[in-house]
């Protein structure tokens, strides 16, 4: 046995890939303008506080501000093989879908502009976002499930029983979300250079709850034809338990085995909490109006969260122990060209620098670093409306000991698609749609399985208000 088969129970709460697009901690769809062209990199809209900080000051004095909702939707499913699941008369593959929804997750953005000076900020959730919930349980709850059916087998001249079946209960539900606060300010150095200094608190609120309870064990007696169908196996873990007493670790497991083995169960229950701040930099380049390059880095953001701990039956997260949580730092460029008055196109690049970010477990040593390229259009039909479209592609680098059951990453490609009206000169409405396709990533051997295959879906709608004056 393993001792990481024991902190799956307990793991959500480091499960914080994002929801929506971007990094493993990190969104970058702030606002409804990505969703329906996600290359804005180089924007001098008013989603520029957040894409582009240092372009700006293309917008015209006095204040401008933006108001965004998103709903995103999710599901996580892992198809596990194992010959433990043979031993309930099924297949050797079994499928676990997680599912994630947040129908509300607004966002406001201001600037106000006066001269060659722009002071702006923003208001966001700058990573995670969302809820997800195991109703089944996952493969490493039913690897340990079964795992206790195969060390009664182990035993029996100790506990004079074997086992040839199981049936356990097992749920797992938790939420994560990083809230950010981002002010800074940009300066026009001249009619083609511009730069911005800046900063952003990100606040990271973490919940989950779990339980592993009513396992059962289909007993026989050794040297005998009686069997005691589907029963609790308490007393029989604590005995073997009692003979392992050289190996904490494994003593440790099987207490939980035993644990889990009645009505109640093993339970978890905690939150974790922290904050830390982000220092950001930009530069902008302007030809003409016709050519604009935007530059923006993002520098690490080092924080620790801490446990506040209802109950851990695990004995993983002591109350008031912190773990390392820091989001990664950020490189994005971008670029857009105006084809006609009418026609723009855009593209940029992202790169997330994942491996100097500390992680629980120091997981970033198999996170690498993400990649990810962008590249839209947008066509303004008259004053009135305004369409657009664009791509991305992401490249993790994750490798398997990052990979998780409750945390895993998988390559991308997503398409957005949306459009604006002009309700008024001060006054514009934007809607988007994106979704995203995800390639399946294989790990051999899974966690406590001999195999899991990760697969994901993603879709998010939006739909916001520009306004100035």
């Amino acid at each position: 046995m393993n001792k990481s088969k024991l902190v799956a129970i307990a793991a959500l709460c480091m499960s914080s890939s994002a929801l929506f697009a971007g990094g493993l901690l990190t969104n970058t769809n702030q606002s409804v303008h990505f969703l329906r062209n996600p290359a804005r990199d180089a924007s001098t809209e008013i989603d520029a506080v957040y894409t582009n900080p240092a372009g700006l000051v293309k917008l015209t004095d006095g204040f401008h501000f933006s108001f965004t909702n998103q709903s995103a939707f999710q599901t996580r499913t892992i198809t596990s093989t194992s010959p433990i699941f043979l031993m309930n008369g099924g297949l050797d593959t079994k499928t676990f879908e997680g599912k994630a929804s947040v129908p509300f997750i607004p966002s406001l953005q201001g600037a106000y502009k006066k001269g060659k000076w722009v002071l702006s900020g923003s208001v966001a959730i700058s990573g995670g976002g969302g809820k997800a919930t195991f109703n089944n349980g996952l493969p490493s709850f039913e690897a340990l499930a079964g795992t206790s059916a195969a060390l009664v087998n182990q035993t029996q001249a100790l506990t004079g029983y074997t086992a040839n079946r199981y049936e356990v209960n097992q749920h797992m539900k938790g939420s994560n979300m990083i809230i950010g606060g981002q002010l800074g300010g940009t300066y026009e150095i001249n009619e083609m250079f511009s730069a911005y200094a800046g900063f952003r608190l990100n606040v990271v609120r973490n919940s989950y709850e779990g339980y592993l309870r009513g396992l059962k064990l289909n007993l026989t007696q050794v040297g005998s034809d009686y069997s005691q169908n589907m029963v609790y196996a308490a007393p029989l873990l604590e005995q073997i338990a009692a003979g392992a007493a050289a190996d904490p670790a494994k003593q440790q497991q099987i207490l939980l085995m035993a644990k889990a083995s009645s009505s109640e169960g093993a339970m978890l229950e905690s939150s974790q909490s922290g904050w830390g701040v982000a220092p950001i930099i930009g530069f902008n380049f302007n030809y003409q109006d016709r050519l604009n390059i935007g530059v923006k880095y993002e520098f690490k953001t080092s924080l620790d969260v801490e446990n506040n701990t209802k109950r851990d039956d695990t004995g993983m997260f002591g109350d008031g122990v912190n773990t390392a949580h820091d989001i990664p730092a950020l490189l994005t460029i971008g670029a857009s060209y105006k084809v006609t008055e009418k026609l723009m196109a855009s593209v940029g690049y992202h790169r997330f620098f994942d491996s100097d970010a500390k992680m629980d477990g120091d997981k970033q040593k198999d996170a690498g670093a993400t990649n990810e390229y962008l590249a839209g259009v947008e066509y303004q039909i008259d004053r009135m409306f305004l369409v657009s479209a664009g791509g991305q592609i992401t490249r993790y680098g994750v490798g398997d000991v990052f990979q998780r059951d409750l945390s895993f990453s998988c390559d991308s490609y997503s398409l957005g698609l949306g459009g604006a009206v002009n309700v008024s000169p001060s006054v514009r409405i934007n809607v988007g749609y994106f979704w995203t396709t995800y390639s399946d990533y294989t790990k051999v051997p899974g966690g406590g399985t001999s195999k899991d295959v990760f697969s994901r879906t993603n879709k998010v709608f939006g739909a916001g208000v520009d306004f100035s004056f």
